[in-house]
C-alpha cells in the first residue's frame, strides 16, 4: 500500500533517514581503511574469523544495551517512575 500520491511521489526525490545511515556507513569505512590499513574485501581472513569478528561486535553490541538499560533503569528510579 502506497501512502503517498502520485504528485507527492514526484516529489520525494531522497530519503534523508537513508541519506544519513550511508554517511555513516562511509565514514566507518574510512575510519577502518586507516585504522587498519585494508577494507572488507581483504582475503586473508577465513570464514571462522569473519564469524569470530561477527561474534565480537555482537557481545559488544549486548554490551551497550546492558549499559543503556542501566542508564535508563537509573534515571527512572531517580524520578520515581515506574517501568
Amino acid at each position: 500500500m502506497n501512502i503517498f500520491t502520485t504528485k507527492e511521489m514526484k516529489e520525494i526525490k531522497e530519503d534523508r533517514i537513508v541519506n544519513t545511515v550511508i554517511e555513516a556507513y562511509k565514514k566507518r569505512s574510512n575510519a577502518g581503511i586507516e585504522k587498519y590499513g585494508t577494507t572488507l574485501s581483504r582475503e586473508d581472513l577465513s570464514s571462522l574469523d569473519w564469524l569470530q569478528h561477527l561474534q565480537e561486535e555482537l557481545m559488544d553490541a549486548t554490551l551497550y544495551i546492558e549499559a543503556l538499560k542501566y542508564k535508563i533503569d537509573k534515571l527512572h528510579n531517580h524520578y520515581g517512575e515506574s517501568r
